[in-house]
């Protein structure tokens, strides 16, 4: 055999130079550009199979977080909320426990999908994703506002599976033991109480559509969401051990609840088992059948068995919100001065305004952050060009800087 003129070849496949993009030199070889990528692809997948069998290890029963214990992990990042807490907390150690079960006898469990009512503000969706942070499973945050029916302008609802697999990096194994957290589930609310002839393609027809995925089933997903088509790839993922949470205000539902009840909102009970109510608390009243009311159907309802409330933030809650918290909204300030070298300091009163304004603009925890970042707007665009290295905020100084703002417009009638 005629040796090779051109010493410059792959070393894995023997292709020279001339047939590939590029060689890679090493001690006593070459590498194409061709077997880098097969190589990569290779080292890949391995990983991604150990991972998943990792996973699955993790998944023993005396590793499992008790539901006490991610209950104290919540209470480090959100204040008050224990029904809720509670609720979730259950809700994830079964949806372990339920992924490690085997199956012996006749007895199998089936997952307990669970659906949150509160107003907003209150911290639902912070539940979700801070109770993400302690999961050893695939999380994903989906809006139902975005889904409308197939065939017109939105999200198909499978849009919601996507979501899931990026979040597992496409590892459909892992996916499929995942949480899915569907907030805004009341804006997909039957608009009235009789089904109607004509098409509700954002309201019931979604609540249609989203029955498969609750119960559990096999569904072609789309890989990078959007609307399907006959030529695109779908990848199967099959949702019956997929933990589902829905979140939702239902605004008004209080009134529903009131009916239910026989009594009023607001004004003077009339027997004596209306005066056993607590009206400035509805919510803890709230049952399946208001849900119903409120345009959610039966069958929907029936496939998220759990349901749980979140209350109202008070005054004192909302000054714990302030400062309390890991992640709270004080502290996150502070972390962003002190990046400059900066030390950041406040005066007691100043929390106690901030919450005065929260009130009076009825917007809950959510307020506090637009209320601080309009008063610390001038500092934060200053400070950093200055040579100052301590700010100390008082009471008139925060006065002084939502005086400049248009803040008040926030303001509820």
């Amino acid at each position: 055999m005629a040796k090779k003129e051109n010493s410059n070849y792959c070393s894995f496949c023997g292709r020279s130079d001339n047939d590939v993009n590029f060689l890679i030199s090493g001690l006593s070889g070459q590498i194409c550009d061709s077997c880098v990528e097969q190589a990569y692809q290779i080292v890949k997948d391995n990983l991604e199979t150990k991972k998943a069998s990792n996973a699955k290890s993790d998944l023993e029963k005396d590793k499992l977080p008790t539901p006490k214990e991610i209950k104290s992990y919540l209470d480090e990042y959100i204040i008050g909320q224990d029904n809720a807490k509670r609720a979730l907390s259950v809700a994830v150690y079964n949806h372990y426990k339920r992924l490690i079960q085997h199956v012996e006898d006749d007895v199998e469990i089936e997952k307990s999908n669970i659906i949150m009512v509160g107003p907003t503000g209150t911290g639902k969706t912070l539940l979700a994703r801070t109770i993400a942070k302690r999961l050893h499973v695939p999380f994903a945050i989906v809006d139902a506002t975005v889904l409308t029916e197939a065939g017109y302008v939105g999200e198909d609802i499978e849009s919601i599976l996507t979501r899931l697999l990026q979040a597992a990096d496409y590892n459909v194994e892992a996916a499929q033991r995942g949480i899915v957290f569907i907030d805004e589930i009341d804006k997909i609310a039957r608009k009235n109480d009789n089904p109607s002839i004509t098409r509700d393609v954002s309201g019931e027809g979604v609540q249609q559509g989203l029955l498969k995925l609750l119960e559990g089933s096999i569904v072609n997903v789309p890989p990078q969401g959007g609307r399907k088509h006959p030529d695109q790839k779908m990848i199967a993922v099959d949702t019956k051990n997929i933990l589902f949470i829905c979140g939702g205000a239902f605004d008004g539902i209080e009134r529903k609840i009131a009916q239910r009840l026989n009594t009023r909102v607001v004004g003077y009970a009339t027997s004596s088992q209306n005066a056993e109510i607590d009206r400035d608390n509805m919510l803890q009243y709230v049952t399946p059948q208001d849900l119903k009311s409120y345009g959610l159907i039966p069958e929907i309802i029936g496939r998220l068995p759990i349901l749980t409330y979140l209350d109202a933030l008070d005054r004192s809650a909302l000054q714990r919100i302030l400062t309390e918290p890991k992640n709270s909204i004080i502290k996150q300030y502070v972390k962003l001065f002190k990046m400059d070298d900066v030390e950041l300091t406040f005066d007691e009163d100043v929390f106690e305004y901030i919450v005065d304004k929260a009130i009076e603009y009825k917007l809950g925890a959510r307020g506090l952050r637009s209320i601080v970042e309009t008063i610390m707007m001038d500092a934060m665009f200053t400070i950093p060009s200055s040579d100052d290295k301590k700010l100390h905020v008082t009471k008139k100084y925060a006065i002084d800087q939502l005086s400049k703002s248009n803040l008040d417009r926030l303001k509820a009638s």
